[in-house]
């Protein structure tokens, strides 16, 4: 069956792959040879294209998911004896960024048939000291954001997504990126789109998005601080700020990358479609819900599978690999410890599994997956 681009010859499947375009390395290397390496123009044609490609809003660049997501926390305030409340599944640096700022992560149960965080359970963990939600889009699928952010409002609490699978994800027709207060990206080796390692925080408020570019270099408005005639630059700090900006040989590798992504990002759709199509009803496997009011960024295709050492000793036994990628974060002595009131987050710990997803897959390739899986474990 053909589902999309031509065969090449036989490969090692791999779990995840890493997309460097040819142009990605030519604009890195005329940043190089440019001798302006730090933050400059580059950053900037990023950042608007960025906007321009996928209607994100306001976006910062800066040089990591995590600390786009700390710079979300600093801008809403959030502090000690601060509550904020979040999933379990997720990497650490979701729970990392709360502790860094002094507070206390508050883990919420998921929807076991999505890997999401349930809003339900967020109601159930709002107490006084709640600052802020934390969602985890996870997989590249949306959370429930109306609920999310209607919680939000009726408790006075700001929403800042963790959207570090979602690039090119959308919701109820609204790109993520462009709905709650903050949303935080991750431009890490293996995501959709690397700039090697990168974030960004997009902010549709003015407000938040005019201190974020302030607060991602030490406090300093870069564009209100021009150097003056002894050569340092005039500013006065009014607030703490970090080295949080991203470089122009990073945004150079984004640009590059980001030619072709809404081509890479259907193929990935391309590909689940097929996966959802020939693996529903297979005996021991479950498909994660996929409602049509929102768009799948597919970073990865999780499913749920019984026996699952079983199924990834067969698998790999055939050449495919497979990974959960992150387990539930509360497990960590820094977090807590297990909880054992989240029994939705414990049947998808117990049970979830991800197969290979990624736009350098052939058609050979998920169909071999698809035939190892149907085959049995």
């Amino acid at each position: 069956m053909r589902i999309g681009n031509a065969d090449s010859a036989s490969h090692d499947i791999s779990f995840f792959h890493v997309h460097i375009s040819p142009l990605a390395i030519e604009l890195a290397t005329k940043a190089l040879h440019s001798g302006w390496v730090s933050e400059g123009e580059v950053v900037k044609e990023f950042e608007t294209r960025l906007a321009a490609t996928l209607g994100v809003k306001n976006p910062v660049a800066v040089n990591s998911g995590t600390s786009a997501l700390h710079l979300a926390l600093v801008l809403c305030g959030v502090g000690r004896a601060d509550e904020v409340i979040l999933p379990a599944q997720t990497f650490v640096a979701t729970g990392m960024v709360i502790l860094m700022q002094g507070a206390t992560p508050v883990f919420a149960d998921i929807d076991p048939m999505t890997g999401n965080i349930s809003p339900q359970s967020i109601a159930e963990r709002i107490t006084p000291r709640s600052r802020a939600i934390m969602p985890v889009h996870w997989g590249g699928y949306p959370c429930d954001l109306d609920e999310i952010n209607s919680l939000a409002r009726r408790h006075n609490l700001a929403v800042i997504e963790d959207a570090a699978h979602a690039l090119g994800a959308a919701y109820k027709g609204r790109p993520i990126g462009s709905i709650s207060r903050f949303t935080a990206f991750s431009f890490q080796a293996i995501k959709h789109l690397t700039t090697g390692d990168g974030g960004l925080l997009c902010c549709p408020g003015e407000s938040d998005a005019d201190a974020a570019f302030v607060g991602r270099w030490f406090g300093i408005d870069r564009a209100d601080s021009k150097p003056g005639l002894l050569g340092a630059r005039g500013y006065n700090i009014e607030t703490v700020g970090y080295k949080y900006h991203m470089g122009n040989i990073a945004a150079a590798i984004g640009l590059g990358n980001l030619d072709g992504f809404p081509a890479r990002l259907a193929r990935r759709r391309q590909i689940a479609t097929f996966y959802r199509s020939q693996l529903r009803g297979v005996s021991g496997l479950q498909l994660l819900r996929a409602e049509a009011d929102r768009e799948h960024a597919y970073w990865l295709f999780t499913i749920l599978v019984d026996g699952r050492e079983d199924f990834v000793r067969k698998l790999d036994g055939e050449g495919i690999p497979t990974s959960v990628v992150d387990l539930r974060i509360d497990q960590n002595a820094v977090f807590g410890g297990i909880r054992d009131d989240l029994p939705g987050q414990a049947e998808f710990n117990n049970r979830q599994i991800a197969i290979p997803l990624h736009d350098n897959l052939t058609d050979a390739d998920v169909e071999r997956i698809v035939g190892t899986i149907r085959s049995g474990w």
